[in-house]
């Protein structure tokens, strides 16, 4: 046998550099692609035929046998249906429901080998780099399955929520009344821009409840004109908006909060026993039922609505605002704010939230509509929280756009979803994705439609 002295020195120097070796597998490039028969996969009618098409895309060649598609059909009729077919990259599977009632199918597919295990991709770049190790970083943070997680629906703009306490309103009356009596007292640090057109800020403003409302927020320099207030929020969790940003857009006043009213700047430790603090039976923040969810004045949401409340009031006395547009956005449990702030402040003009959670979450289970196993429990304290309510009470003026809303999110689920946008007054819209989950978005092109009132 032949060989090259010189090419196995280089090998044996490009394996010793640390670049790593990856074997490609067939399917990691692959997309399990899936859509519906209708263009609008809400559209179904009671017991009407609903076809799934799932084709594999991007695969590379494989032996006939080592592959194989596991579905399941579940839906909020909670009937159950599941299948194991072998994977063909020429055969699409077609999958044929129906649902006898108003709300959502959903439709999980993954790719798994002979043995039942799901395949997971593995990472085909150069790690050799800073930006291939960042890109690494971020690929392992991705579902790595060949999976589809998407759905359809049947006549879901007549779903509905459970009826709302009677003295909604009247609660809202009595929060926002308290938060009147705690002077609006700001502490605010300037802080280096890295823009010279742009002032960096951050701010802490009492508050009702346990805690201040605290965050940073940018205003552009030039004071020739008064500048529209966007104000962000975040996700589940108690990592966000700690820092301080290094700039701003040049063109609004752009506020972000956190939900806890923590200090920022501080070392990782203290979040972590804020974190730890806003615990109880074992559950993180707004998940335990048996104490925290079953009185309002114990329900960590109420907290977080206080502080929601007395940031826009602080965002509005700020002297860069032009008195008329009034932005919040956000997408998880950023949405779910958003749709509070939009709900209890008839000053905002637009709403952007995306994926938002807590829907429908005061008759999740008295509904027994089909929902992910993450999630908050439904208690009667939390009806008064419930997005689907305050939705009803977000101003005509304001224009509600759902920026996303996942046909195969179960974290934030379709059925909940639909409610929230039937439940929304003024000019709206609703961006459905087909296969999109929590936090994924199957590339283009992928089956994806909108809905829209009065935009």
């Amino acid at each position: 046998m032949k060989f090259s002295v010189r090419a196995l020195l280089a090998a044996v120097a490009f394996l010793g550099s640390g670049a790593p070796v990856f074997a490609a597998g067939p399917l990691d490039r692959a997309v399990l692609h899936g859509e519906t028969d209708k263009e609008r996969a809400i559209d179904y009618k009671e017991g009407e035929e609903m076809v799934f098409t799932l084709t594999l895309q991007g695969a590379e060649a494989f032996k006939e046998g080592d592959y194989f598609i596991h579905w399941q059909r579940t839906g909020d009729d909670g009937k159950s249906e599941r299948g194991r077919v072998p994977l063909s990259a020429e055969k699409p599977l077609v999958i044929k429901t129906k649902l006898d009632m108003p709300g959502f199918v959903r439709i999980v597919a993954e790719v798994v080998d002979a043995k039942g295990r799901k395949y997971r991709k593995s990472y085909l770049g150069d790690t050799t780099t800073p930006e291939g190790k960042k890109a690494l970083n971020r690929f392992e943070r991705t579902d790595r399955r060949v999976f589809f997680d998407g759905g359809a629906g049947v006549k879901v703009d007549t779903l509905q929520s459970v009826p709302e306490p009677k003295d909604f309103d009247e609660f809202w009356a009595k929060r926002k009344a308290r938060l009147a009596k705690v002077p609006m007292t700001a502490t605010v640090r300037e802080h280096k821009s890295g823009d010279p057109a742009v002032k960096v800020f951050s701010f802490s403003v009492l508050c009702a409840g346990p805690r201040p409302v605290t965050g940073t927020y940018t205003v552009p320099v030039d004071k020739s004109r008064k500048y529209p207030g966007h104000i962000t929020f975040h996700g589940y969790g108690a990592h966000y908006v700690q820092s301080i940003p290094s700039s701003g857009p040049k063109d609004r006043i752009a506020m972000h909060i956190n939900a806890h009213g923590y200090e920022l700047g501080r070392e990782d430790e203290y979040y972590t026993e804020v974190y730890n603090s806003i615990k109880s039976n074992g559950k993180t923040f707004g998940l335990d039922s048996k104490w925290q969810n079953l009185s309002t004045d114990t329900a960590y949401f109420g907290w977080m609505c206080y502080r929601i409340m007395r940031a826009l009031q602080y965002l509005k006395s700020l002297p860069e605002w032009d008195g008329k547009t009034l932005i919040a956005s956000g997408g998880s449990m950023g949405g779910l704010q958003t749709v509070w702030a939009a709900g209890l402040d008839p000053d905002v003009s637009v709403a952007l939230p995306a994926i938002p959670w807590c829907c429908d979450m005061g008759g999740r289970q008295s509904l027994k509509r089909n929902y992910g196993g993450w999630g908050v429990d439904e208690t009667e304290a939390l009806r008064y929280f419930d997005p689907v309510n305050l939705a009803k009470r977000i101003s005509r003026k304001c224009r509600v756009e759902i920026t996303r809303a996942g046909l195969g999110d179960y974290c934030c689920p379709p059925n909940g979803v639909a409610i929230l946008y039937n439940n929304i007054p003024g000019p709206k819209k609703i961006n459905w994705v087909q296969g999109s989950d929590h936090g994924y978005v199957p590339p283009e092109p992928h089956q994806a439609f909108s809905l829209s009132e009065n935009w």
